[in-house]
């Protein structure tokens, strides 16, 4: 079970990201801007889901990722394709579920604090634009749940975003 604030009753984690889904929604709803919407969105992300020390978007930008809004720690700025989490996402275009960073080949430590991941490749109209990671510092934090919620997310996030 997951804590809201304010809230009396623990949700569940389909209840949680249901919830999350709602607030996205409404947050984005009425500005386009991507620089705007993404940083809103880590914000929102960051404040609501438990167990979290970084949540940010890192952007497709000359053949590799360039760091963009976010949440957490002073982060790498650049990944390229195919290295560590971030860039196997991007690479493969698929939602990559990280139980234990330490065991990922070529995982990238920006937070010597982080022990899971989850990056979910961010696309509009088939073309990859960036991905949006989220770093815990608790082993195996993510898992298919997560990753479904976060995937409705990305998607209300590209619907409302001009990216």
């Amino acid at each position: 079970m997951f804590a809201v604030a304010n809230a009396d009753t623990p949700l569940s984690k389909p209840e949680l990201y249901a919830q999350l889904l709602a607030q996205a929604r409404a947050l984005l709803e009425g500005e386009r801007d991507a620089t705007a919407n993404a940083a809103n969105l880590a914000s929102l992300v960051f404040h609501t889901l438990p167990d979290l020390n970084w949540a940010g978007i890192y952007w497709l930008k000359d053949g590799g990722l360039v760091l963009g809004p976010f949440q957490g720690k002073p982060a790498c700025v650049r990944i390229a394709l195919g290295k560590g989490v971030c860039g196997t996402a991007a690479a493969t275009r698929r939602t990559v579920v990280v139980p234990d960073v330490h065991a990922f080949p070529g995982h990238i430590a920006c937070d010597s604090a982080s022990e899971s991941e989850i990056v979910v490749p961010v696309a509009k109209d088939g073309r990859l634009v960036g991905v949006l990671d989220l770093d815990s510092p608790r082993l195996a934090r993510f898992d298919d749940e997560d990753a479904r919620g976060l995937e409705a997310v990305v998607a209300a996030f590209v619907e409302a975003t001009d990216i």
